[in-house]
């Protein structure tokens, strides 16, 4: 069968990657990629995955190039094609395209959509409101004592998130979102939800509209630096399993959200195709959804996907067909640690073209992954192109075993100004 993944980050490698280890695949193309991807190599037949110069976001050249090429199954990465109907418009054509369809996709899309879904259907979540208004704004976070989380309604990579521990600090992100349009058109209302304490972690489920399957707990990192200080960011690194989290638990909170959210989603029609990832506070009065994600998660695909003993095709084909609960998803024991190294200055403005080293020698090491986020070939040699430029990523027999060996590996590598988080799981240790 012919392959076409969409996207271009660490996320999409690491599909591309576990991807092509199916024996399913005779050709795999990647819209647009990057460097890294363009390394890997199909186990069925040893051709090498096709990088092609089509932006993640040009629907319409995408859907000419699956036409024209057959492409038996398109696999959407990023959120934004997602939004914009990607999965729509494939589908009223006849091409089967894995991910949810624009209106399923709103969980991401529109933060107010998602939190209104959950006041309506049970799904645990902290109070909150929606305004058009920077002033109604301002009067609501007052009313929370200024401790809360702004947030933009649209898409903002990840990133359009402001937490205030005042009321000066909120009227700020209020003006920074809503006036000043710090995250574009994505600002133009906001959802200010009170800031509850606890311990956050991610979920992800595979669905199919009617099964979720849930894969194994794993912890993100946000914040740009050390101690969960800096700017939010994309997710600095991230690691799987939780050892505080143990499997009964997990089930026990996955149920108290997953349960009312596909209740909710049948009562209203939503046909939920895809992978569902809510990020998950852990409080004194029992899980509370932050918000929801509804695609793969980056990192954390890099620390799941290398767990998975599955053949993803066959997943993800199941996930489209219905036919989910004739699987069972089966994972190592391994641990498995994802650190990112970024460019010097993300999450804001960041320098492009430097030339990085050591990624072959960090890759030999057994046990290590270096998936490619923010690359590309520039003079024949490998350069950042974005914000997170890599996901060093190991797998160990235990957690702190895991942890040493992505550093061990992170520390070869070298480009002009990199930098990462060098506490990527040391909480859980």
């Amino acid at each position: 069968m012919k392959i076409l993944v969409i996207g271009g980050g660490g996320r999409e490698h690491t599909l591309v990657w576990k991807l092509a280890q199916s024996p399913r695949p005779t050709k795999i193309w990647c819209a647009p990629g990057n460097a890294g991807i363009a390394n890997e190599t199909l186990k069925s037949n040893n051709s090498k995955v096709e990088c092609i110069q089509i932006g993640a976001e040009d629907l319409k050249t995408l859907l000419e190039f699956a036409q024209n090429n057959e492409v038996d199954l398109t696999v959407v990465g990023p959120d934004n094609p997602l939004a914009m109907g990607i999965v729509d418009k494939f589908q009223a054509i006849g091409l089967r395209a894995w991910g949810p369809t624009q209106q399923a996709a709103q969980f991401e899309s529109s933060k107010i959509f998602s939190q209104e879904f959950m006041d309506r259907n049970g799904v645990p979540t902290m109070k909150s409101a929606s305004f058009q208004s920077p002033s109604e704004a301002k009067s609501f976070a007052a009313e929370l004592g200024g401790k809360c989380a702004v947030k933009a309604d649209g898409l903002a990579l990840g990133k359009g998130v402001l937490i205030c521990n005042s009321t000066d600090e909120a009227n700020v992100a209020i003006e920074q979102i809503m006036t000043d349009r710090t995250f574009g058109e994505a600002g133009a209302s906001v959802l200010v939800q009170e800031l509850i304490t606890g311990t956050e972690i991610s979920l992800h489920a595979l669905c199919d509209g009617k099964t979720a399957k849930l894969f194994p707990s794993s912890q993100d990192h946000k914040r740009a630096l050390e101690n969960d200080l800096g700017l939010n960011t994309g997710g600095m690194g991230t690691y799987s399993p939780v050892p505080f989290l143990k499997e009964d638990k997990l089930h026990e909170i996955a149920n108290t959200v997953l349960e009312p959210w596909l209740s909710g989603c049948t009562r209203e029609g939503i046909d939920f195709r895809g992978m569902i990832y809510p990020g998950i506070m852990l409080t004194d009065d029992g899980p509370k959804v932050l918000e929801f994600n509804a695609r793969f998660g980056d990192p954390e695909t890099q620390v799941y996907l290398p767990r998975l003993k599955n053949d993803l095709v066959d997943l993800l084909e199941a996930s489209i067909d219905g036919t989910l609960n004739e699987h069972e998803l089966q994972w190592t024991d391994q641990s498995a640690v994802c650190v990112v190294m970024a460019s010097g200055g993300y999450p804001n403005d960041y320098e492009k073209g430097k030339v990085i080293s050591g990624i072959e020698a960090a890759d030999a090491i057994s046990g290590v992954k270096v998936f490619h986020a923010g690359t590309t070939i520039k003079d024949n040699k490998i350069v950042n192109s974005g914000g997170r430029v890599l996901g060093v990523t190991a797998l160990g027999d235990n957690l702190l075993a895991a942890r040493n060996l992505a550093y061990k590996a992170a520390a070869m590598i070298h480009f002009d100004g990199a930098f990462s988080r060098k506490d990527i799981a040391a909480k859980a240790l």
